[in-house]
């Protein structure tokens, strides 16, 4: 059975006893990570949430006057509410090989191999210095990460490349949807379900929104475009959740449903919200107005996040199969804040320990196995701090 240092399953443990599920701070675990560098002599720079309650973490090792290659993960997770635990989730417990325990796959287990290499880092570290990003809300539609690349625009230097340690197996991932979301709101006219013509029926009329969201899917699905290295090879449009009305025998007032399109990079997803919107304002409010003024359709705009497409030849792809001695990349329907990353110019893929399928889960889990390939890769990347800069 493979065997990882104790520092990384130190920090392992350390890191995964911070319930920091999104709707909690993440302070307690940034200022411990803040504190950890501080004893290396490394200084941390805090990017807070507006409300003050969470923070992303940025810190440079290495020569702070030049860019470097920047290791990025979340510290937030998903709850566990309601789901069937066989042990503690917020302490790591070890059984046939894994490690169990809220975050271990979804991307604490990263976190903590950048901490533990972080020594590693600094004693080796030449002209080419690592950036640590830390950050907060990805698990919510990688809200945190923005106000950390606002910072890092004000900045002389900022990170050459990057690569988020999102869980991949140790596959290079160079490419992967993105996602735009929505909620709507149909505002009808309640009346007696005696009387239905003289209401607005506002299911009916979210239902009738979600086919034309169904007819949409149909023809991206039919009629692409397509790139057949992923999973499903094209946009998908997709219908989450819908409620409305209060008893059948009332014409109902209200509904809402949310939907997403998540979308090939290069295909505009804000296209496709436009030919429902238009199906909203130019055919079914007039009906709707026609019968009583006050009715409507708003759309509020949730989480999304931009897709990523990195070149095969570019520099941080061949460092990262270089350190993950992989032959080839992939491509991935699940996003990251890799998107968000490479769209303010600093190039980016995806590349971490576990997998994708373990996240999320009750039990939640990550290999020894992937741990190990996880620390052969900082190995490298630490051997290759000392040799030669990134060509320009």
């Amino acid at each position: 059975m493979p065997q990882i240092k104790p520092d990384t399953r130190s920090m392992i443990e350390r890191l995964i006893s911070y319930d920091t599920t999104s709707r909690n701070s993440n302070l307690e675990l940034i200022h411990f990570i803040a504190n950890y560098l501080a004893d290396l002599g490394v200084e941390s720079e805090l990017v807070h949430s507006e409300d003050k309650r969470k923070a992303n973490l940025y810190a440079t090792l290495g020569p702070s006057d030049r860019s470097g290659i920047a290791l990025s993960g979340h510290t937030d997770v998903v709850p566990v509410d309601g789901q069937d635990w066989n042990q503690d989730p917020w302490t790591v417990s070890e059984r046939d090989g894994l490690l169990f325990g809220r975050g271990t796959s979804d991307m604490k287990s990263f976190v903590a191999l950048c901490l533990a290499y972080t020594p590693d880092f600094l004693a080796q570290v030449g002209q080419l210095p690592i950036h640590l990003c830390f950050t907060y809300d990805e698990e919510i539609g990688c809200v945190g990460v923005g106000p950390l690349l606002d910072y890092l625009a004000q900045k002389d230097v900022r990170p050459r490349c990057a690569i988020i340690g999102e869980p991949t197996g140790m596959q290079v991932v160079n490419a992967h949807k993105g996602r735009l979301g929505y909620t709507c709101h149909v505002r009808g006219h309640e009346c007696h379900s005696s009387l239905a013509p003289h209401g607005v029926n506002a299911v009916q009329y979210a239902a009738r929104l979600i086919n034309r969201l169904v007819e949409i899917g149909r023809i991206k699905a039919e009629e692409g475009p397509f790139d057949h290295d992923y999973d499903v090879p094209f946009t998908t449009v997709h219908v989450g959740t819908i409620h409305g009305g209060t008893a059948v025998n009332i014409v109902p007032r209200d509904c809402s449903f949310e939907f997403e399109f998540r979308c090939l990079p290069g295909d505009d997803p804000h296209l496709l919200f436009n030919d429902l919107k238009g199906f909203a304002q130019g055919e079914l409010e007039p009906e709707m107005k026609a019968i009583a003024a006050e009715t409507g359709i708003v759309f509020e705009q949730g989480a999304t996040f931009a897709g990523l497409d990195t070149p095969d030849d570019h520099e941080v792809v061949t460092l990262t199969k270089a350190l993950a001695e992989a032959n080839s990349t992939a491509k991935v329907a699940f996003g990251t804040e890799a998107g968000q990353i490479a769209a303010r110019n600093i190039p980016a893929v995806v590349c971490g320990p576990g997998h994708i399928a373990q996240a999320h889960k009750p039990d939640e889990f990550i290999s020894l196995e992937q741990l190990a390939k996880g620390e052969a890769f900082m190995t490298r990347l630490v051997k290759r701090l000392g040799e030669a800069p990134l060509a320009h």
